[in-house]
Protein backbone atom coordinates (compact mmCIF):
# COMPACT_ATOMS: atom_id res chain seq x y z
CA UNK A 1 0.00 0.00 0.00
CA UNK A 2 1.02 3.09 -0.57
CA UNK A 3 0.14 5.15 2.54
CA UNK A 4 2.46 8.20 3.70
CA UNK A 5 2.45 11.05 6.54
CA UNK A 6 -0.39 13.11 6.25
CA UNK A 7 -2.74 10.84 4.16
CA UNK A 8 -6.52 10.56 5.95
CA UNK A 9 -7.48 6.79 5.79
CA UNK A 10 -11.07 5.35 5.95
CA UNK A 11 -11.05 2.09 7.57
CA UNK A 12 -13.34 -0.81 7.61
CA UNK A 13 -14.60 -0.14 11.44
CA UNK A 14 -15.23 3.08 13.31
CA UNK A 15 -13.54 4.07 16.41
CA UNK A 16 -15.50 4.38 19.79
CA UNK A 17 -16.29 8.22 19.21
CA UNK A 18 -18.84 7.19 15.92
CA UNK A 19 -15.70 8.21 13.25
CA UNK A 20 -14.28 6.60 10.72
CA UNK A 21 -11.75 8.54 9.51
CA UNK A 22 -7.63 9.04 10.49
CA UNK A 23 -4.64 10.92 10.01
CA UNK A 24 -1.33 9.04 9.60
CA UNK A 25 1.00 10.79 11.65
CA UNK A 26 4.04 8.34 11.60
CA UNK A 27 4.82 5.43 9.70
CA UNK A 28 6.67 2.62 10.07
CA UNK A 29 6.28 -0.72 11.63
CA UNK A 30 3.56 0.91 13.38
CA UNK A 31 1.23 3.69 12.27
CA UNK A 32 0.17 6.46 14.59
CA UNK A 33 -2.65 7.48 13.64
CA UNK A 34 -5.08 10.35 14.82
CA UNK A 35 -8.83 10.26 15.07
CA UNK A 36 -10.35 12.85 12.88
CA UNK A 37 -13.57 12.73 15.40
CA UNK A 38 -12.15 12.99 18.86
CA UNK A 39 -8.61 13.70 18.26
CA UNK A 40 -7.28 10.94 19.95
CA UNK A 41 -3.45 9.52 18.93
CA UNK A 42 -2.74 5.79 18.95
CA UNK A 43 -0.34 3.12 17.82
CA UNK A 44 -1.46 0.08 15.00
CA UNK A 45 0.81 -2.52 13.91
CA UNK A 46 1.54 -2.04 10.14
CA UNK A 47 0.04 -5.52 8.74
CA UNK A 48 -3.37 -4.46 11.08
CA UNK A 49 -3.93 -1.15 9.89
CA UNK A 50 -3.49 -1.94 6.11
CA UNK A 51 -6.04 -4.67 6.44
CA UNK A 52 -8.53 -2.29 7.87
CA UNK A 53 -8.42 0.40 5.55
CA UNK A 54 -11.13 0.78 3.21
CA UNK A 55 -9.87 3.74 1.34
CA UNK A 56 -6.79 6.30 1.29
CA UNK A 57 -7.57 9.94 0.94
CA UNK A 58 -4.81 11.99 -0.30
CA UNK A 59 -4.07 15.73 0.58
CA UNK A 60 -5.36 18.02 -1.92
CA UNK A 61 -1.60 19.64 -2.70
CA UNK A 62 -0.47 16.22 -4.54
Amino acid sequence: MDISVGDKLLMKKKHPCGCDTFTVNRIGMDFRLRCDGCGREFMVPRVKAEKSVKKIIKPQGE
